[in-house]
């Protein structure tokens, strides 16, 4: 069920967690061969936010930043992308986090190598370190988590600081009728490497929907098997495995099981695909899609980061989304996509990304189909969510 907005039906969807200012090289290689560094924004709970806005679904990122220019760049690059930041605190006393992005690809000494790239964080301090359960009484944030129909969190957040795990613990303690909360393990280990990250898998196993990797669950855990990960964690009502061979399954908690392949991309730059994949999934879940059509979207916006140089993608037209969630498996497999646009045999012609996420007015009555994307997913989706 949607409002008029083509939204969830109640409140908006949160995304809570760091965010930090982005400085990204204006060339290939190591440091000391960059000239220059352009700013922008990331973390993976505002890539999650940015995506569901794009993907028709009003959300809400909660955070703190400093009273500084990176947070201002970051509240207004969020606001700009559609997401509601009216309960993001200003720190006047911490600053704002900050990660440098080196990419490889040039012949220097040091050089990463091509297509791989490496963050570099300076976040000990900051800002949204800050945060606590005490954010749980601030009225806007509060407004915000009462309504909304989807909370997103991630294993990030619990390692900034004892503050941040507590609020975690209270998040996931709250009751939460008809609401879901999602949880991306996000596992980064040099941030547990003065942190106890025995206290992660309760956090896990007390979320609805639990986004973890093969990889990353085997580093963190010993773990990487899909149904082993299943048993570990055998409360959320489904546990969604992406693992290095670019399948991902999603597990039930009755034993079912849906696994679908990713897409053939040309990938230009990989980070930001995890968060995204994380957004389509969930808005496929809101709209009450089935369980390989939200895989499916997971895989599209993945797909959609990966063919971008930020960590952010622009999704293809909403019929073109609509026509490739409804391909056969044959047509799905064969499907290409690159920075120029997407090859299928689902499509009547190459799709080319899109700009803007309304497909243009139908040539005729006979070729009408959803206008935007939350139209699409609606005609697609049932109704409510596990």
């Amino acid at each position: 069920m949607a409002d008029q907005d083509g939204g969830a039906a109640t409140g908006r969807a949160v995304c809570l967690g760091e965010s930090m200012a982005v400085l990204l090289p204006d060339r290939p290689g190591p440091f000391e061969a960059v000239g220059a560094f352009r700013p922008s924004v990331g973390g993976a709970e505002s890539n999650v936010a940015a995506a569901l806005a794009g993907l028709g679904v009003p959300t809400a990122w909660i955070s703190r930043v400093g009273a500084d220019g990176f947070g201002r760049r970051l509240t207004g690059d969020l606001a700009a992308a559609g997401v509601d930041v009216s309960a993001v605190a200003v720190d006047p006393h911490r600053p704002t986090g900050v990660y440098l992005k080196e990419t490889g690809g040039s012949d220097l000494p040091h050089d990463l190598g091509p297509g791989r790239s490496r963050l570099h964080y300076y976040r000990t301090g900051s800002a949204a370190s800050a945060l606590s359960p005490a954010l749980l009484d601030d009225p806007a944030a509060a407004a915000l988590l009462d309504r909304a129909p989807l909370l997103h969190l991630t294993g990030i957040t619990p390692a900034l600081s004892d503050d941040c795990l507590e609020l975690v613990r209270a998040l996931l303690a709250r009751p939460r009728p008809g609401r879901l909360v999602s949880f991306d393990l996000n596992w980064r280990p040099a941030l547990w490497r003065r942190r106890d990250p025995s206290v992660l898998p309760a956090l896990l196993d007390a979320a609805d929907v639990l986004l973890l990797g093969a990889d990353e669950a085997e580093d963190a855990f010993g773990i990487g098997d899909p149904t082993a990960l299943r048993k570990r964690f055998p409360t959320p009502s489904v546990l969604v495995v992406k693992d290095s061979g670019h399948l991902v399954t999603a597990l039930d908690r009755d034993g079912g099981s849906v696994t679908e392949p990713a897409l053939q991309v040309e990938v230009v730059e990989p980070t930001g695909a995890g968060d995204a994949f994380a957004a389509g999934y969930l808005a496929g879940t809101l709209r009450g899609l089935d369980q390989r059509s939200r895989l499916r979207l997971g895989h599209l916006a993945a797909a959609s980061a990966l063919t971008a140089p930020a960590d952010h993608g622009t999704l293809p037209d909403a019929r073109t989304v609509a026509a490739l969630l409804a391909a056969d498996e044959r047509d799905w497999a064969a499907t290409r996509i690159s920075a120029s646009g997407i090859t299928s045999p689902a499509l009547t012609s190459p799709a080319l990304t899109s700009p803007a996420l309304t497909s243009a007015a139908p040539a005729s009555p006979a070729d009408a189909g959803p206008r935007n994307l939350p139209e699409a997913l609606e005609t697609l989706g049932t109704s409510g969510h596990p």
